[in-house]
Parts: structure tokens; sequence; C-alpha cells
């Protein structure tokens, strides 16, 4: 006897649009965490990490969001979307932020990002992780998203650049300068430990 959890999520997706409410239950315990953790780390709100997951499963749901599994994965699909999400409520504020004036070197001053994210001491116990979640949060959007998907999700550079809606390029020089940015704010948070060694 097949169960859900046994059925691929293409599968599940049909019985779910065929009115199947078990199917659309095992998408979201298969998908959930994942999404849940990626726009926790993101936006750095568990409330609106809830929101985003639930909006992006709502709208699969209705049908309001139309996936091919033809062009890739249901989970970065979903990541995709919950990206999309949050973009969008994020550019009320991006607008009230004045933009950072690029360094003698033309990239932008890292140190510039915004620093009104809410601390995110949900996802994980431990002291080092929560200063990784606090260093990830400090960094500009466009450097966070190939970070939490790559180190995090461990997801490739093609899946990365799908997701973001780049290209390939584009994706390793954002991973190169967002691990660059998040070792510089971490050893700024431990000057005393990077001087002593």
């Amino acid at each position: 006897m097949t169960t859900t959890s046994d059925l691929s999520d293409t599968e599940l997706l049909r019985q779910m649009q065929a009115g199947t409410a078990a199917a659309f239950a095992a998408l979201y315990r298969r998908h959930q965490g994942p999404l849940y953790r990626f726009a926790l780390l993101r936006c750095g709100s568990g409330d609106t990490a809830a929101d985003v997951v639930q909006e992006a499963f709502m709208a699969l749901m209705t049908g309001r969001l139309a996936f091919d599994p033809l062009r890739g994965q249901l989970q970065h699909f979903l990541f995709g979307v919950a990206r999309k999400l949050i973009l969008k409520l994020e550019e009320p504020r991006r607008r009230q932020v004045p933009l950072a004036e690029p360094d003698e070197d033309g990239e932008l001053e890292l140190d510039e990002a915004c620093d009104a994210q809410e601390p995110l001491g949900r996802l994980l116990e431990n002291e080092a992780a929560e200063q990784v979640r606090r260093a990830l949060a400090l960094l500009p959007p466009h450097y966070r998203d190939p970070v939490i998907l790559y180190e995090l999700h461990e997801l490739s550079y093609q899946e990365i650049a799908a997701i973001c809606q780049v290209d390939l390029g584009t994706v390793r020089s954002r991973l190169a300068r967002g691990r660059a940015a998040l070792a510089k704010r971490l050893r700024a948070l431990h000057p005393a430990a990077h001087a002593a060694a």
C-alpha cells in the first residue's frame, strides 16, 4: 500500500488539485520546515517567516501559483516564491533606508546594511549559531540569499541561479562576496579573539 509520504511532489500536487486534503498535508510536511528556515534567516522575523510560508502554500493550494515540474523541483520553486514575497515585504523599507555609498573600488560598503533586523533567537539555541544568524541578517539581501541557499540548504549554483533569477557568474560573485562580508561581520563580533590569534 502506497502512502502519501511515498509519492513524488508531482503526484501529490496532482492529487491536491483533485481535492485530496492528505496530499496537501503531505506536501506541507515535506517542504514547510526548509521553507520556514529559509524565510526566517532571510527576513529575521519568525512571524513574518510563518506568514510567508503560509502565503506560499495557500497560493499553491488555490492554484494562484502554477508549478511546472519540467522546470525544476517544487522545493526550489517554493524558495523562489518565498524570496519574492520577502522582497515585496521589504520594498517599503528599502525606499525609506538611504542607499549605501560605493567605496573607492565601486563596491557598496557592507557595514551600511540595515541593522534593524530582529534577533533570530527561535531557530537555534547555541550562542555561535545566534551570532551567525545576526551576521547573516546584516548582509544585504542580494548576498544573503545565495549564502543561505548554498551553505544552509546545500543547493547548487544552478539551483540558486534559478531561484534568484540571476546568471551563474552572479551567483558565484555574490556567494564569494557574501561569505567575505559574513566573515567580516563575525570577526567584528569577536575582535579580541582575532587579535589574540
